[in-house]
């Protein structure tokens, strides 16, 4: 009897771990993956703005998102992204830590450390055609990203700086093919936090198309009764293995007062060999209401070493207005940069 129990008990355990066998095998593992960024810059003037505290180590006279710390080797961050999907469920949790991803700052350290969420949400494919989204997602608008692994130049553009980073809300997205799809969606009116001060009022829209192979273009628009309204338009065609040439055009009006700002850049890119690139940004960015306008170049090069990747770079932005300031502290409409930047992704 005994005997009969041991070998009944033991084909249970048997059947269980193989049950359990194949759970595993039909469960995707989790996915993780990010980046570790570092840099060093240098304002070709020799200048450093003073900082809010007064503090003698300021920042540069280029002030586009990150990297603006003068003559200084500098971070930018750690970023962690979890991935997984089972079935037709999926979720994406992503975390910064560090400047270079501390636009809405969860917690801050006594040296400026910060540790945002970039990236949660959960979605669901309803058909193998149609999705739906909802969480706290990086925007669908514009060219350039926070991660400095989805961007060639390190630096980022007026268009970046001044378009959202995140937005929060629920979004449907249907495939009519590989070569068409749509995406309309509710959003918070605040953009670049989950905290609505406001209500789920601004509507988001992306219509992608691909006329050709190695050519995307996204259409975007985003509009709220609070946040604004921002046409968007994201192209790339990669019309060689050698040559891709991209362009970010955009248009924002804010709610009331009839400001905002306009502007296009455009990205051409060369491949020189295997572990070396080079690419321009040539940008012209304008603040409505009579404002100013600016003028950017960016010359930067990607030197590849495995997930490692090397990024000198040189950048001229010129302002119609006396905006920067020179070594002797008076007013110039000129400023240029130099950065060497190295990211790790993994």
């Amino acid at each position: 009897m005994k005997k009969r129990l041991l070998l009944l008990s033991f084909f249970a355990v048997s059947v269980f771990a193989a049950s359990a066998q194949d759970t595993t095998k039909a469960d995707p593992p989790l996915t993780i993956s990010g980046s570790v960024d570092t840099y060093y810059k240098y304002d070709f003037s020799g200048v450093k703005v003073p900082g809010n505290n007064g503090a003698l180590t300021g920042t540069s006279n280029i002030q586009t998102s990150f990297a603006n710390e003068q003559n200084s080797v500098s971070i930018g961050m750690i970023d962690l992204a979890l991935k997984k999907k089972v079935g037709k469920a999926a979720f994406v949790g992503e975390l910064s830590f560090g400047p270079r991803g501390s636009y809405q700052s969860i917690v801050t350290g006594s040296n400026g450390e910060t540790f945002n969420i970039q990236n949660l949400y959960v979605s669901y494919d309803v058909t193998d055609k149609f999705n739906l989204t909802a969480g706290y997602m990086a925007t669908f608008v514009g060219y350039e990203v926070i991660s400095p692994v989805g961007n060639f130049n390190y630096s980022t553009s007026y268009l970046f700086t001044n378009g959202p980073f995140q937005n929060a809300g629920l979004k449907a997205t249907y495939a009519f093919s590989d070569k068409v799809s749509l995406m309309a969606g509710i959003f918070n009116d605040n953009w670049n936090t989950y905290l609505s001060t406001h209500d789920v009022s601004t509507f988001g829209a992306q219509l992608f198309i691909s006329p050709v192979k190695g050519w995307t273009a996204y259409l975007n628009v985003l509009s709220g009764a609070s946040s604004g309204t921002e046409f968007d338009l994201t192209t790339a065609y990669q019309i060689t293995d050698m040559f891709k040439l991209g362009l970010n055009a955009a248009d924002f009006k804010t709610a009331t007062g009839g400001n905002g700002f306009s502007g296009v850049a455009l990205y051409p890119q060369v491949v020189a060999s295997k572990a070396v690139s080079f690419g321009l940004r040539g940008e012209y960015f304008k603040l409505k209401n009579g404002g100013p306008n600016v003028k950017a170049i960016t010359l930067t090069s990607n030197i590849k070493a495995g997930p490692l990747t090397f990024i000198p770079e040189v950048r001229l932005d010129s302002w119609n207005t006396e905006a920067f300031l020179k070594s002797d502290f008076t007013p110039t409409k000129k400023a240029s940069q130099f950065v060497f930047a190295a990211v790790y992704a993994f």
